[in-house]
């Protein structure tokens, strides 16, 4: 059954909304907004406390009319109402909206200004403790009465986000709010009901861990509590729990950090004003207020997301550390414009790991950074004439020298940047490095963040995730080449595509395993252990392992030797030499492929990431490891297209420049046609490879293969029909299967002569075969469409149809019916494909011989003249088919009987006339005839030949 797509249905003029994850202050804020908007449309972006779920499903839907985003045509939407926040990253549920131009935003909030806040033309902010307490002062002033139900909801707001007025954040706004909400008939017991409640086993089982796991720091004077518990599955009430434990124990600051799936909550309170928690989750990508805030991590453990709210902790709370007090100056800096090989002799000189580049024509404005290891790998591939304009880091964040160490902390943290430059009145005048954090803001080595540990590798256990997304076979043989790994004292890792995939949630189940050892020894033993064979590769240390699984299937497993690959020139194939798995994945081609997984019993599912990958992931970002990757191996620049289209990600600022200097260098020219074919090979394999394509035009490459392979208006429409009727018949399943590169290679070269095909061919190196298959597929379209045309003007008849479609592959089919205009023609390759390509007749050659007729050539004849009538729809029924097919034998044996009876005549003329010639052999020239000629020796061969060969042939009912 085709599966329509959901269509937006409402219009909203005015629409109101909250911020994601809301709680009962968001929910009651866009309710009371609703009374100042009549008419307006309420989207609810979900929740995650479970009594605010229920409440809502049980009562709001129906009480108040909230939509849902998916229900919404933001096209129509005029004015934006956002309650409870201003930042645009926590509402992504009406991101389409913030597009519409002229849009009106009004803004109603409680929380402290941030830099993602919205523009507005109308933005109402108060320090008070709820939102909600701003909007119903708003309609106490203005006269607008409230019902009991609105009245009720308003208070269970006001009460939540000010701890039922206990929360240093109260103000005497809300006590009046909430006084006047009492005159309007609020249901205090209503509101006690969903605030106070008892807790369940497991709450009280996750309080006690909490409790046990807690421990007192002290930050610079300040007495800080942090407490962590691990929890098996979701739990949305676990801000009630961190409520909770604060009053049990009269705790001044907690940050309480519950592991959920791959997730860590974190809900933090603080009744001091000297620690701001609605700045510091705000750092990791919450928010919140001074008092009271909250932020989910994803993709983090426990301890990374601890390390860094340390490290945020030190640098904000009673800090009297300031950039100008451990910054380096004066700067040793270099110029934009300045080479490769003058920034090594700097950085050697001075011992430098990073250098800070300023503009050449505005010398002391910062433009970027160029790291040493960066520098090096360029000199070695002999760029050392590029300047290193080309190869720095930009978009660097700076600093001044009056700032505390705190926003260099969340630049170094959450930025990933080694070195940030301080910059007074527009001029550089230090720096300061990761190296000098770590040295000055902790005494104690003991208590350096992990986020700041040079080399550090980002780790957590998805092991529930393995179990989850993967087969129990395919599970099973990870576990057998861990337990592998544990006899022989190796390491173990499944690496690249798998992770990544496994991570998105794609299907993938191509094992790459790596050792920290010999791989090829490894392979033999797993091979021992599966019983099945090794096919080994030498050269680069790497091996397939072949075996049969439980249900008879042959499986492949690749194993590789952790790998350090160095390239001797621009272009070339890696030379390989052995090293640890921080190495092997570090010459992988992008961030997001630089994952691994433990296999070893005791480390099962340790996810290692060095890179950021996870961060990557989550911001659909494509970075590669470094700035030459695209110099040592120019066929990345295809594979970061392809994946950047197939993953829905962007690839980052600093990697597309990087791609357009790979460009500009001519690397393209320099790699064999075969490499530059694998990967459009697979680029055209993609499920939407014209996304592909039209990037790769963007880049000019298309244009640098071939110029014939440009895109232009015409073959992008051919171009995108070819897309949509290839997805179309994907869902056929039909078990011919076309080759995408062979099919998308026709459209692409639609106007190409016969040489410039042969030209493309010789660049990518194509086989005599795909050459020939591209040149044969090009003639058979061009006669099928002439003969198609004169079908449509013709006989119409479906025999004829099948007659002219049947010797074309199933590459050119499709072909046609994207190049088509013609609706009609386009239904009948479709009738083609999908009912009378496979239709055959219901008899054999065996009910031929059954008639008591001897096989001949003539049972071809006949079944091929039954099919046809077939599909004229002439003989449906196999009787009716027996029937004709002894009408038509008797009619061939007719046929034969004349053409023996002409030969015979023909014979005997033959001899007369040889009698009268050898009478006048005497000299007299022969005046024979010849327009008697007789029928061919070769028809009486094709007669006389065995029905052994034609029977099976003749059983098909083939034309």
């Amino acid at each position: 059954m085709t599966q329509t797509r959901h269509q937006p249905s409402i219009a909203a003029s005015v629409l109101i909304t909250a911020h994601a994850n809301a709680d009962f202050d968001a929910l009651a804020a866009m309710v009371a907004a609703s009374k100042l908007y009549p008419g307006a449309v309420l989207v609810f972006p979900g929740s995650q406390e479970r009594n605010l779920r229920n409440f809502f499903i049980e009562s709001a839907t129906y009480l108040f009319n909230f939509k849902q985003a998916k229900d919404i045509d933001f096209s129509t939407v005029r004015t934006l109402v956002v309650v409870d926040t201003r930042q645009r990253a926590r509402i992504p549920h009406v991101a389409p909206a913030l597009e519409n131009p002229g849009l009106d935003i009004h803004l109603y909030d409680h929380h402290p200004d941030s830099e993602d806040d919205l523009p507005c033309s109308r933005c109402i902010f108060e320090p008070w403790g709820a939102t909600t307490t701003i909007i119903t002062l708003m309609l106490r002033d203005q006269g607008i009465r409230v019902s009991e139900e609105e009245a009720t909801l308003l208070g269970l707001g006001i009460f939540e986000d000010t701890g039922s007025f206990v929360f240093a954040s109260t103000t005497e706004h809300d006590f009046a709010a909430a006084a006047w909400l009492k005159t309007q008939g609020m249901d205090l017991n209503a509101i006690s009901e969903l605030i106070t409640r008892d807790l369940t086993t497991e709450q009280v089982s996750i309080l006690s861990a909490m409790l046990q796991s807690a421990r007192t720091h002290d930050i610079n004077g300040v007495t800080v509590v942090m407490a962590e518990a691990t929890i098996e599955h979701y739990m949305g009430d676990f801000a009630l729990l961190a409520h909770k434990m604060l009053d049990m124990e009269n705790l001044k600051v907690l940050f309480a950090l519950g592991r959920m799936g791959d997730r860590v909550h974190v809900v933090a309170r603080s009744r001091l004003p000297e620690v701001d928690v609605g700045q510091i989750c705000s750092s990791l990508g919450g928010g919140g207020h001074t008092y009271a805030a909250s932020v989910s991590v994803k993709d983090r453990t426990l301890s990374q997301v601890k390390d860094e709210l340390f490290a945020l902790l030190f640098s904000s709370v009673n800090t009297q550390k300031l950039v100008r007090d451990h910054m380096s100056s004066p700067v040793v800096s270099l110029e934009d414009n300045a080479t490769i090989v003058k920034a090594e002799e700097i950085m050697n000189r001075f011992g430098l790991k990073a250098i800070p580049v300023v503009q050449h024509d505005a010398r002391s404005v910062v433009a970027g950074y160029l790291e040493y290891q960066t520098a090096t790998r360029a000199l070695a591939h002999g760029l050392g004439n590029m300047p290193v304009n080309i190869y720095m880091q930009r978009n660097v964040q700076t600093v001044q020298p009056t700032d505390s160490l705190y926003p260099v902390m969340e630049i170094v943290v959450s930025n990933r940047q080694r070195l940030v430059p301080v910059v007074e009145n527009g001029i550089i005048v230090g720096v300061i490095t990761r190296t000098d954090i770590i040295n000055t803001i902790v005494e104690e080595p003991a208590r350096i963040p992990e986020a700041l540990i040079p080399e550090k590798r980002r780790e957590r256990n998805v092991k529930s995730l393995i179990r989850e997304r993967l087969p129990s076979n395919l599970y099973k043989l990870l576990e057998v080449a861990g337990s592998l790994g544990d006899s022989l004292g190796v390491p173990v890792y499944t690496v690249g595509g798998f992770v990544r995939d496994l991570l998105l949630h794609r299907s993938n189940l191509d094992l790459d395993l790596v050792v920290e050892s010999d791989g090829i020894a490894f392979a033999r033993e797993l091979a021992r252990v599966l019983n099945g064979r090794v096919r080994a590769h030498n050269k680069f240390k790497t091996a397939v392992v072949i075996f049969t699984d439980d249900q008879g299937n042959e499986e492949r497993v690749d194993v590789a030797t952790a790998r350090l690959e160095y390239y001797e020139y621009p272009a070339a194939l890696p030379t390989v030499e052995l090293s640890s798995i921080k190495m092997d994945l570090y010459r992988r081609d992008f961030t997001i492929n630089a994952q691994a997984i433990q296999l070893n019993k005791g480390q099962f599912g340790r996810l290692i990431d060095f890179f950021g990958a996870q961060r990557d992931m989550k911001d659909k970002l494509l970075r590669v490891l470094h700035s030459l990757s695209f110099v040592e191996d120019p066929t990345r620049i295809l594979r970061a297209i392809r994946f950047e289209k197939r993953f829905e990600f962007t690839i980052g600022p600093q990697t597309t420049r990087l791609i357009r200097n790979a460009l500009q260098l001519g690397l393209i020219d320099k790699l064999t046609g075969s490499r530059i074919f694998h990967e459009f090979e697979a680029i055209l394999g993609e499920v939407r490879p014209l996304a592909c394509l039209r990037r790769m035009d963007e880049f000019g490459i298309l244009t640098l293969i071939h110029p014939q392979l440009r895109l232009t208006p015409t073959k992008e429409r051919v171009l995108e029909e070819i897309e949509n009727i290839s997805n179309w018949y994907r869902l056929l399943y039909q078990p011919d299967i076309p080759e995408p590169w062979l099919l998308y290679s026709i459209g692409l070269l639609i106007n190409a002569t016969y040489l410039e095909v042969k030209e493309v061919s010789a660049r990518f190196n194509l086989t005599k075969r795909q050459e020939e298959d591209l040149l044969t597929q090009r003639e058979h379209i061009r006669e099928g469409a002439t003969l198609l045309n004169r079908w449509s003007r013709g006989s119409r008849s479906m025999s004829e149809l099948h007659h002219t479609l049947a010797p074309i592959r199933i590459e050119g089919l499709l072909f046609l019916m994207a190049r088509t205009k013609s609706d009609d023609l386009r239904k009948h390759i479709s009738h083609y494909l999908t009912h009378l390509r496979a239709m055959r007749v219901d008899i054999s050659g065996e009910d031929l011989r059954n008639m008591g007729i001897p096989p001949s050539p003539a049972y071809g004849r006949v079944l091929s003249r039954i099919l046809a009538d077939k599909l004229d729809g002439k003989v449906p029924t196999r009787n009716q088919q027996l029937e004709l097919a002894f009408s038509y034998l008797t009619e061939e044996i007719r046929k034969n009987e004349d053409y023996y009876a002409q030969r015979e005549a023909c014979r005997l003329r033959q001899q007369e006339e040889q009698a009268e010639q050898a009478e006048l052999a005497k000299g007299r020239a022969s005046n024979a005839d010849a327009s008697d000629a007789c029928p061919a020796d070769t028809v009486e061969d094709v007669v006389e030949e065995t029905a052994s060969g034609m029977d099976t042939g003749a059983g098909t009912g083939e034309a």
